[in-house]
Formats: C-alpha cells, sequence, structure tokens
C-alpha cells in the first residue's frame, strides 16, 4: 500500500514540475528584454540595443512556428515562440519612438517599401518592421506548405529555426566590440538571457527534444558568456567609443 501511495505522490510531483518547467519555457523568453525595455523608457536613449537582435528572433521564432506545422514539438515551445514576436514588436515600437523623438532635426523617412538594401532594418517607422516580418511570415507559410511533405526541408527550417536564435546575441556581442563599450546595454538583460538559455538547452536534453534544439541551445549559451566577458573586458569605458555609423544602430 505505502509504495502505491509513493508512486502516485512522485507523479504527482512529476506532473507539477513538468507545468512548472512548461510555464517557465513559456514566459521565460521574455523576461529578459524587460530589464532592457524599461531602461530604453526610462532614459529615452536606445543606442546601446541593437535592432538586429530583435530581427533574429523575429525571423527564428516565425521559422520554428512554421517548422511545428512539418513536424510537432511540445505546445510550450510553440506558444513561447509567439508570446516572444509579440515582445520584439513592443521592443521595436519603443526603439522607434524613443529615435524619432530624439532627433534635433527630422531625417529623411527611410521606410520598407523604399527597398533600400543599404537601409534594411534601420527603417524610421514601426510599420516598416511590421509589413517586413509579414511579407517573411507569408513567404515561408506558402514554402512550407508546397513542401511540407519533404522531411529535408522541414528539418532544414527547424535547424535554420534554431541557428538564427542561438545567434541572436551576436549582434549586440559585434556592437560592443566596435564601441568598445557595454554602455546602454542592460547588464540584467544578459544575465537573465544566460541563465535561461542554460535552463531552455537543460530541458531540452531532458524532454529528447529534436536535437536542433539543444544542440542550437549550447551554441546559444556560448554566445552569452561571451558578451558577458565584455562586460568586464569593456568596464572601465564609460562612452562608446563610436566607430562610425552601422547596422542596428
Amino acid at each position: 500500500m505505502d509504495w502505491v501511495i509513493s508512486d502516485e505522490l512522485s507523479l504527482t510531483v512529476g506532473t507539477v514540475v513538468g507545468w512548472v518547467s512548461a510555464g517557465a519555457m513559456i514566459v521565460g523568453g521574455i523576461i529578459p528584454y524587460i530589464p532592457q525595455y524599461r531602461q530604453i523608457r526610462k532614459t529615452k536613449d536606445a543606442e546601446g540595443f541593437s535592432l538586429l537582435v530583435c530581427l533574429a528572433l523575429l525571423v527564428a521564432n516565425t521559422l520554428r512556428i512554421m517548422f511545428w506545422f512539418g513536424r510537432h514539438f511540445e505546445y510550450p515551445l510553440l506558444i513561447q515562440s509567439l508570446i516572444m514576436n509579440v515582445m520584439m514588436f513592443l521592443m521595436i515600437h519603443l526603439c522607434v519612438s524613443v529615435r524619432n523623438r530624439s532627433q534635433l532635426v527630422q531625417a529623411r523617412q527611410r521606410i520598407f517599401l523604399d527597398f533600400d538594401a543599404k537601409h534594411f532594418w534601420n527603417w524610421t517607422d514601426f510599420q516598416s518592421y511590421f509589413d517586413c516580418i509579414l511579407v517573411f511570415t507569408i513567404a515561408t507559410s506558402l514554402l512550407m506548405y508546397i513542401f511540407i511533405d519533404y522531411i529535408v526541408f522541414v528539418e532544414t527550417v527547424g535547424f535554420l529555426a534554431l541557428f538564427t536564435e542561438a545567434m541572436l546575441g551576436t549582434p549586440q556581442l559585434v556592437k560592443n566590440y566596435r564601441n568598445k563599450s557595454t554602455e546602454g546595454m542592460s547588464i540584467s538583460m544578459v544575465i537573465m538571457w544566460t541563465g535561461g538559455d542554460i535552463f531552455k538547452t537543460t530541458y531540452f536534453l531532458l524532454r529528447e527534444a529534436p536535437v536542433q534544439f539543444w544542440v542550437c541551445g549550447s551554441v546559444q549559451v556560448t554566445v552569452d558568456l561571451l558578451i558577458l566577458s565584455q562586460v568586464f573586458i569593456y568596464r572601465g569605458n564609460a562612452e562608446p567609443k563610436r566607430t562610425g555609423p552601422h547596422r542596428g544602430d
């Protein structure tokens, strides 16, 4: 009788842990961006945050959603992707608003429909960013609909989704290197990135997610650690040392 109760208790505990882990996966991804969002809103300065981070996450999570239609993985990971896209659009809207308000002289409007490659992802209105991702979503949806029965295509989409996400910190890493400073970047955000990515990669391993998930998760943790090392290396540089304009500013 005791062993029956023990088994039921273990099952209950396992179920609770599973639900907690799933909940952490769903909301944990957006938590690191809350300190950065609050910092930009408070300081009215978005120069320390690279919008290419938002591009990487929007592309990665849109591809991950497409991957789900070809190979169903756990619902918490799907929901996480949907919520993350919403958060990235909120970040973009804030950054664009702050930059437009901070300009003493109104610059010439640059929009997505100009199709000017040198200003890609450096537009002056929020609608352009939304339109770009909408076009990307429609294109990837059509391709997945046409090639959904081809396993190689589906697995490639899954790999691209997770590899893109794994490299999301790279724009911030490069921006810090060019400026020789981490001024304007939320250190709390990067610490949360690292902790969340370690948890996420462990979750992938324990839940036996497709191999793309945990391999790319390991790469993501490595990039996070490199950014944290920049905080130590550039700790004496209070002001960014500009190297000239570059994409993502």
